[in-house]
């Protein structure tokens, strides 16, 4: 049996004075962790508690107080005249080599087991402490009026019918009741509160779809420029990602019809009101088109609304969803992105079968949700706030939109092409003559603009850039195209 006076207490006792948790909790516990990981044996005779505390340098009440505590939890024995002892449940005892203890304050630095671990999984984003900074197309927050959207909240939260409606999902249902109504009027579907799934977000939703509708190796058509993220949630459920080119008119559909000839498709995933990144409507034409050819081959048409709420002309695109009138349309999208991230939801149409289905991955995923902010937002739409707010939103970022596009032109110059979008948050420019875009963002971060990777798009064919031009004062804006102006001045 070893002795006290042998054990290498500190080597692995780490005590944090700063810590909230007591000392003497914080010895008990590491106490404890020596029982389980060997270090102090079965039947162990425990040093003194004057010897202890002198050793750690503690108060002995210190130490008392921890021995108790073990005590109190059956991991140690106190008898009287003895000492102190470890629990010894019968258990052979054997001598622990202290050679190389860890210090038992340190979380393992690795799992001692394999997992799986995924590269496409990767986070795309990049954060800055820049000044000044582009992303692909986000909302400006310091429009949101946070002091309504909380007062709402806040209003919701002490009604004496919250508790019922947090217990039985009744806040769930009136917000699909509003939900439904809404997109009915703005979007010219004829659903209920039936055909929709409410989520955290897109990427939820999608993830949720692709359980329900992917197999391994099933095709997935893609845009061959498309949003990033919905590729890895395909790519992670094994799905065989398949692209078709993307021009002035959208996803071209003649060349998948001529795919269609040859491959069995298991979906298409568009953007269709908007396209990530290059902002193109889906032209009328092509939207029939693809219709026809869903039937026809019996491939899900994967529809997501991207910015489709920022849309500045008075002529307004219906969704592929509100003709669909074979169930072959997954609708799918995130309401109330004029608002704070925190205050918008996802949120998905499709028949009712589909529907009850993806919800019991919801029940597993996210079983109650956030219904107090559900709530809140079913009453901005009877109220008639969120339209309000959209309204006076799409002034603003149609004012941003003017105003970008004349500094560019201004900045840019002739080195970058691109047309003004009639909805959305963001910009397409494409560069006339191929220049490093990772060389011109090292150098704009230097001058304290901040370009993230995801908005760069670079090969032997094109050198683009998707600019959001959303959440940036025209100050900002006219800052931030100078610091790129000045590196293409710097250029040859």
């Amino acid at each position: 049996m070893s002795s006290p006076v042998n054990i290498p207490f500190l080597s692995f006792i780490s005590l944090d004075r700063e810590a909230k948790t007591p000392i003497y909790l914080q010895l008990a516990q590491q106490l404890i962790n020596a029982i389980q990981r060997g270090y102090l044996v079965p039947g162990a005779k425990m040093p003194g508690s004057r010897k202890l505390s002198e050793l750690l340098s503690l108060h002995r009440k210190t130490v008392i107080a921890a021995y108790e505590d073990l005590h109190h939890q059956g991991w140690i024995a106190i008898e009287p005249n003895k000492g102190a002892f470890v629990m010894d449940n019968k258990t052979k005892m054997v001598e622990r080599p202290y050679d190389a203890l860890v210090s038992l304050g340190n979380y393992p630095t690795q799992t001692g087991y394999s997992f799986k671990q995924s590269n496409l999984l990767d986070n795309p984003f990049e954060e800055s402490n820049c000044t000044y900074q582009w992303n692909d197309g986000l909302p400006d927050v310091r429009l949101t009026q946070f002091n309504q959207l909380s007062g709402l909240y806040s209003a919701s939260l002490k009604r004496k019918g919250t508790a019922k409606k947090m217990s039985n999902n009744q806040a769930s249902i009136y917000f699909k009741e509003q939900l439904s109504n809404y997109l009915n009027s703005s979007r010219g579907l004829h659903i209920s509160k039936d055909n929709l799934l409410i989520t955290r977000s897109t990427e939820m939703s999608l993830y949720i779809i692709s359980q329900l509708i992917i197999s391994a190796g099933d095709v997935v058509i893609v845009g061959e420029l498309g949003l990033f993220t919905a590729n890895m949630i395909f790519q992670s459920a094994k799905a065989n990602l398949q692209t078709i080119p993307v021009d002035g008119q959208g996803i071209d559909v003649d060349a998948l019809e001529l795919k269609l000839t040859s491959t069995k498709i298991k979906a298409v995933y568009i953007t269709p009101h908007h396209h990530y990144p290059t902002t193109v409507t889906l032209s009328a034409k092509r939207r029939v088109k693809l219709l026809q050819l869903a039937q026809e081959y019996g491939f899900v048409i994967i529809e997501d609304d991207y910015d489709y709420d920022f849309q500045y002309e008075k002529s307004t695109i219906m969704p592929l969803a509100s003709a669909d009138l074979n169930g072959m349309v997954i609708y799918t999208g995130t309401f109330g992105k004029s608002l704070a991230p925190s205050f918008s939801t996802g949120f998905v149409v499709a028949p009712k079968n589909l529907i009850s289905e993806m919800q019991k991955y919801l029940g597993l995923l996210d079983r109650h949700g956030d219904v107090i902010m559900q709530q809140v937002l079913g009453e901005m739409i009877a109220e008639g706030d969120i339209h309000r707010h959209l309204k006076k939103s799409l002034k603003v970022y149609m004012e941003r939109r003017d105003n970008c596009c004349e500094l560019i032109a201004k900045h840019l110059g002739e080195r970058v092409k691109f047309n003004k979008p009639s909805g959305g948050l963001g910009l397409w420019l494409n560069w006339q003559a191929p220049i490093s875009l990772l060389q011109m963002a090292k150098f704009c971060t230097q001058k304290g603009l901040f370009i993230p990777k995801n908005i760069l798009y670079q090969n032997r064919n094109f050198t683009a850039i998707r600019l959001g031009f959303g959440h940036l004062t025209m100050e900002e804006m006219e800052k931030s195209l100078e610091i790129m102006g000045e590196y293409l001045s710097s250029l040859p």
